[in-house]
């Protein structure tokens, strides 16, 4: 499976709005996820081997910066007949096993990653508090598999640097991924 990169950040792009069911038994949207200082909106899914490598440091990070006053959530939006993987069911058993603390998001119709552009898992897109795009990036230099320990934490530092000033950096590595899977026309 060919890997796919996001475009660049956007700066100040506005966030679309959602309300989606969430694998807590909830309905989330945009407003209800938003943190003080900011929000990360996350396009993960189960199965892609690009995730998996870095899903422990994901978790690691939405924690840490609720502490910095930035919401969190995940959405998936891969489609659930073709990757049964990604079943909402399957959605509920990763956020329990895995201890998401923040909202897991069923993108059923794929009309949110439609509105957010997004192309690939992971592709991550950090917001200021005025839902203005500031960091379309990676997490760190992970691929797949195991990853040294020590990387630089690039979208904790940059949610950080955002939480503290409204403004991304100027300086981005586009996160890389499996495709969005579509569903057929």
């Amino acid at each position: 499976m060919p890997a796919v990169t996001p475009p660049v950040c956007d700066f100040d792009w506005q966030a679309p709005h959602f309300q989606l069911p969430a694998t807590d038994g909830g309905l989330h949207s945009l407003d209800s996820v938003r943190g003080e200082n900011g929000t990360l909106v996350m396009f993960i899914c189960n199965h892609c081997p690009f995730v998996l490598a870095i899903l422990d440091k994901i978790v690691r990070d939405a924690d840490e910066l609720k502490q910095h006053g930035i919401g969190v959530a995940a959405i998936c939006s891969n489609d659930p007949v073709a990757y049964p993987a990604d079943n909402f069911e399957n959605m509920q058993k990763m956020a329990l096993e895995r201890g998401f603390s923040f909202p897991y998001l069923h993108d059923a119709d794929q009309k949110i990653a439609n509105a957010y552009g997004a192309i690939c898992t992971p592709d991550f897109f950090g917001f200021n508090s005025d839902h203005g795009l500031q960091y379309r990036g990676r997490l760190d230099a992970t691929r797949m598999g195991a990853s040294a320990p020590d990387l630089r934490r690039e979208l904790f530092e940059a949610m950080k640097q955002i939480a503290e000033t409204g403004k991304g950096p100027v300086e981005q590595i586009p996160s890389i991924g499996c495709s969005i899977k579509w569903k057929a026309a």
